[in-house]
């Protein structure tokens, strides 16, 4: 008689709170202890305790992201665990959403998963329509829970309640913990003061932030509980706004859209409320054709796209800048990236570049229509020649001074993978070509072209509207190095020698020398610039490259032979 097949049982413990786990036999324990026992009663059919233990003390069963069930989950596709045990279903998850993804990487592993006090496991497909539906109820219970918590935090802020997280600037938590209202910090409230009164005297965010700095007003320095600091830093001009909208200083505590009386004293009066915010309205909807302090800027380069576009999630870019040595870079980045925090979906273009590559697709947008005779809405041919004649000079005009002559047709754009959307403005438009706005094609005002981004080392290159041939100069210097150095060695010379000579290291030669092999069609395409944008040095030298031209052209991004 055969033995049975040895299962690696791996036991998952869990509890959402910390509370308590600091005892010394505590619910992680319980949970492990009773999953202990019913692998022990399995061994007749081979099942065998791991010694390692996967224990997430104080995590939500809302989310996957808990370190111990990812080092799970990482031993289970490394094929180190055959059964998953459990105490309860919810100890390893609540959403069921999140549990068909678990099921879908257990079944690829070829894991089962065991609850211990449901008596059921996922090897059967009758247990997997059971375990589904006592999910949809754990779901369905967690989400009545999280509207009856959302109805009391509004409820408890109807009646001016502070509803806990850090406080903001100018007021600390009561010291009694069981009253709900925030407490006057005197020293912080003079800096709130200060910030009201210098956008009393500005009306300009960047001036408060300046003098904020200069005068040395630091944020909130906040102590977290596991031992944490935060704040105590120069105010960003996305602080300031924030402390200028934020009527806790009026004396109220706002819910979402609405506000309502606090218990806690007011930092600021309410004329003083009202003047700062009116002001601050005006600043947003500044009327068109009024030239601020930073279109003035705009128009002698320092920032010519400056508010007019945003990116894909709507996010607006901001002119920064950088400084290295003598040498000031500047950019055109995504407002979430000021604040500091790290965000990988946020853009930082070049702003050269960027302000280039606007000014290219509006002028070849303006060019094609004038070529095509689409400035007008006419069918004098008079008429449409003129405007035609006019619409080149315009864009011979952009052409020759850059974005800084594109910039005050454009009303707005928009940037998305592989695409620019660029909006003109009517009026504007209509005034440069000496022509009613009612006259002008619809076309004409809206501009969709490619809209590519090339990393080359440290440098991005950004192209936008028709793709012309750009030669890579490295690739080229890095194919001709690869040719010459083969043909030392078919001359006799040994790869060692050829290192010697070239003053190079020997893995570099031995990358570098491959691309000798490359198809034709690749290595025409590279001399000429007319490789995929997506081709760079760094893709070929990291590649396993194939030794079939056919694989190389498709690894590549070479579309099949005409």
């Amino acid at each position: 008689m055969t033995s049975p097949r040895k299962i690696r049982c791996a036991i998952y413990t869990r509890k959402s709170s910390e509370d308590g786990l600091d005892q010394d036999f505590n619910s992680l324990d319980a949970q492990f202890e009773a999953c202990t026992a019913y692998i022990a009663s399995q061994k007749h059919e081979g099942w065998k305790c791991l010694k390692e233990r996967y224990d997430d003390g104080g995590k939500s069963g809302g989310t996957l992201e808990r370190p111990a069930l990812q080092r799970l989950l990482a031993d289970i596709e490394a094929g180190r665990i055959d059964m998953v045990v459990v105490y309860k279903i919810d100890r390893l998850t609540r959403a069921l959403s999140d549990f068909a993804k678990l099921v879908d990487q257990f079944e690829a592993a070829e894991c089962s998963f065991v609850s211990v006090t449901q008596a059921f496991n996922t090897s059967s497909s009758m247990g997997r329509l059971t375990l589904n539906v006592l999910l949809s109820f754990a779901q369905f219970e967690r989400e009545v829970t999280a509207e009856r918590i959302r109805d009391k935090i509004a409820a408890s802020k109807k009646k001016g309640l502070w509803m806990g997280g850090v406080p903001p600037l100018g007021y600390d938590p009561h010291p009694d913990k069981s009253r709900r209202e925030l407490v006057l910090n005197e020293a912080e409230a003079r800096t709130v003061r200060k910030i009201f009164a210098l956008y009393d005297a500005h009306a300009c965010l960047n001036v408060v932030t300046r003098k904020a700095e200069d005068g040395g007003l630091r944020s909130k320095h906040h102590h977290f509980s596991t031992g944490r600091q935060q704040g105590n830093r120069p105010f960003s001009r996305g602080q300031i706004y924030h402390i200028l909208r934020n009527p806790t200083y009026l004396g109220r505590i706002r819910h979402k859209e609405k506000s309502f009386p606090g218990l806690h004293q007011a930092i600021i009066d309410q004329a003083l409320w009202d003047k700062v915010q009116s002001k601050l309205e005006s600043a947003a909807v500044r009327r068109r054709g009024v030239k601020t302090m930073y279109q003035k800027g705009a128009q002698t380069g320092a920032a010519s796209l400056l508010g007019k576009f945003r990116d894909e999630t709507g996010d607006m870019l901001t002119p920064s800048h950088s400084k290295k040595g003598n040498r000031r870079h500047r950019y055109y980045v995504s407002n979430r990236l000021v604040s500091g925090k790290p965000d990988p979906s946020g853009w930082r273009l070049p702003a050269k570049a960027f302000e280039a590559a606007v000014s290219t697709a509006v002028v070849e947008h303006l060019t094609a229509a004038a070529n095509r005779h689409e400035v007008l809405v006419t069918e004098d041919l008079a008429e449409l020649n003129e405007a035609a004649e006019r619409t080149r000079r315009l864009a011979s005009r952009i052409e020759q001074n850059g974005a800084g002559a594109a910039a005050s047709l454009i009303d707005n754009g928009n940037l998305g993978k592989g695409c620019i959307q660029i909006n003109l403005f009517p009026q504007a438009l209509s005034q440069a070509l000496e022509h009613s706005p009612s006259k002008l094609n619809s076309s004409l005002l809206h501009i969709k072209a490619p809209f590519h981004c090339r990393r080359r080392g440290a440098e991005l290159k950004i192209i936008a509207g028709t793709v012309s041939p750009m030669p890579d100069k490295a690739m080229i210097r890095a194919l001709r190095n690869a040719h010459a150095w083969v043909g030392q060695m078919k001359a006799g010379s040994s790869i060692r020698e050829v290192v010697a000579r070239a003053k190079k290291s020997e893995s570099y030669v031995s990358r570098i020398i491959l691309l000798a092999f490359l198809s034709p069609r690749i290595q025409k395409a590279i001399m000429d610039g007319t490789q995929p944008l997506s081709l760079t040095l760094e893709t070929l030298v990291k590649s396993r490259i194939p030794r079939g031209w056919n694989d190389q052209e498709t690894l590549f991004g070479f579309g099949p032979n005409s």
